[in-house]
């Protein structure tokens, strides 16, 4: 087995646990996590893709809101202790992107000589 079929069997088997996953949070799991998906049975479809992709996520909050262990209240408490260093740290790589990059210089070959491109000649009907 060469590395791009173990990648796709490693999709195949990602999405087959996400359609699974789809499967039962949308029938059974949803109900029970939001009381407002209650019979609203529409929108369902939409969030299949999603959970396809994301399902060990979907899985995670499912099992922390069934069980009652989410804290609501510091979901509205964001944790900025590297906020200062995040805001130093950004300006710094963008100036170190921006010197890098006009640092570098291409090198044209010796016996390069521009052209100037003429006009499409006109076609007469």
């Amino acid at each position: 087995m060469n590395e791009a079929e173990a990648i796709f069997l490693f999709a195949k088997i990602w999405g087959a646990i996400g359609a699974c996953v789809a499967l039962i949070f949308l029938t059974i799991g949803i109900e029970r996590i939001d009381e407002d998906a209650d019979g609203a049975y529409v929108f369902r479809p939409l969030l299949i893709p999603g959970i396809l992709l994301i399902w060990p996520l979907v899985l995670w909050r499912w099992y922390i809101l069934a069980d009652g262990k989410d804290e609501w209240s510091s979901r509205y408490k964001p944790r900025r202790t590297a906020h200062h260093w995040i805001a130093f740290a950004m300006p710094v790589a963008i100036i170190l992107v921006l010197v890098l990059g006009l640092s570098q210089r291409q090198i044209w070959p010796a016996d390069f000589v521009p052209q100037q491109i003429a006009p499409a000649a006109q076609v007469s009907q």
